[in-house]
């Protein structure tokens, strides 16, 4: 998951880039299981995506996944602080 805090004035722009820019993704990364975005105007913005494993997060974001954020071309112009990244596991409800 990476979270973006966004300019209020940039939010609509920043969100119409994203869904452009990632609309293809599970094609180019046969790997992505499933994403979304989420909106919570006016400042954030959350990347959600799910993986079949870890090589697969590798092969799209880097060995430096854990800790770096794929940051798209031109996206810092939007963005009032550096994007967030965060990493989780699933767990069963049983």
């Amino acid at each position: 998951m990476s979270e973006a805090r966004v300019r209020p004035e940039r939010f609509d722009a920043f969100r119409d880039m994203i869904v452009s820019a990632v609309r293809e993704f599970p094609d180019q990364n046969p790997g992505l299981v499933d994403h979304e975005v989420l909106l919570a105007p006016p400042h954030s913005l959350l990347y959600v995506s799910r993986w079949r494993g870890e090589e697969d997060l590798v092969r799209y974001a880097g060995e430096n996944w854990r800790e770096q954020p794929v940051v798209l071309p031109g996206e810092d112009e939007y963005l009032l602080e550096p994007l967030r990244v965060r990493h989780f596991e699933q767990d069963s409800l049983s």
